[in-house]
């Protein structure tokens, strides 16, 4: 059932299973992301023989068919919102969603069927424990709405969850750039040095920048910058999150440290870009 949000008195079209048992696949207008912990199970995706086996997530659209044939000992939870919850400003009760807002795009690929993942998304073992944990919170925020700002916090996990998926799949290669772009992706909540990478490559920083450069156009560091940046952007036009709650999300250490990078590589500060990205949808 889609949840009432009891401090604005609203309907929100989201609902987290904490125990799904795949009966009722897909839910009715509704994106589903299937948190598969253990087990595995075999069926029919939109006529595709698909084999899963944990830990995955299903990506569900509301018009995919599936139909699941064998499943053992599985666990799972999930989350399912319909498309208008990507949507990053609501008006009143009455009127519903604004279709001119500014729309989340992050992760939305994982939902389309022309990509060779189709529905069951690649996790990594080191991705596993970020992802349990982040879908883990959205399921006790949708449940307690601590306070008014829950629903905030929800597009937070769900922007993070979706766009951690969304790159780690678009690669299935394992050369040294890879293994780095994908503890980058994992990691970057949390505080990350150079040495930190150079580990995870098993090269020296000359020759890991090097590859860097040559691969994305920048250093490293300064690939992890302008990630942890794009993140920043989603958060700053899809939620109400303060900077410093925002700076936290993406591994600045300090509000003032996340201000000064954006406006060097952005132009602007977080505050114009949120107000000029929110403007520009809505004024199309």
């Amino acid at each position: 059932m889609p949840q009432l949000d009891r401090y604005k008195n609203r309907i929100v079209y989201i609902e987290f299973a904490a125990v799904e048992d795949f009966s009722q696949l897909p839910y009715p207008e509704r994106l589903s992301l299937m948190f598969i912990t253990s087990g595995s199970m075999k069926g029919i995706l939109n006529e595709r023989p698909i084999s899963i086996t944990a830990p995955c997530i299903l990506c569900l659209a509301e018009d995919d068919k599936i139909n699941v044939i064998e499943k053992q000992n599985v666990v799972a939870q999930s989350f399912n919102f319909h498309r208008e919850f990507l949507n990053s400003v609501t008006l009143s009760e009455t009127q519903g969603y604004s279709p001119s807002t500014p729309r989340i795009q992050t992760g939305l690929s994982l939902f389309q069927r022309n990509h060779p993942y189709s529905g069951v998304p690649r996790i990594t073992e080191k991705a596993y424990p970020l992802l349990f944990e982040w879908f883990f919170i959205l399921g006790t925020e949708v449940q307690a709405q601590s306070d008014e700002r829950w629903r905030c916090r929800i597009k937070k996990y769900l922007i993070q969850i979706l766009g951690m998926l969304e790159d780690l799949n678009r690669s299935s290669e394992q050369s040294p750039v890879d293994l780095v772009l994908e503890y980058m992706h994992t990691n970057y909540p949390r505080k990350i040095a150079l040495e930190d990478l150079t580990k995870c490559a098993h090269l020296n920083r000359v020759s890991l920048n090097k590859m860097f450069q040559e691969r994305c156009g920048t250093t490293a560091m300064g690939y992890l910058l302008l990630h942890r940046l794009k993140v920043a952007g989603d958060l700053l036009t899809h939620t109400d999150m303060n900077l410093n709650d925002i700076a936290r999300a993406t591994g600045f250490e300090y509000d003032t440290y996340f201000i000064k990078q954006f406006k060097a590589k952005k132009g602007i500060s977080p505050t114009k870009y949120r107000n000029i990205t929110r403007k520009f949808v809505a004024d199309q």
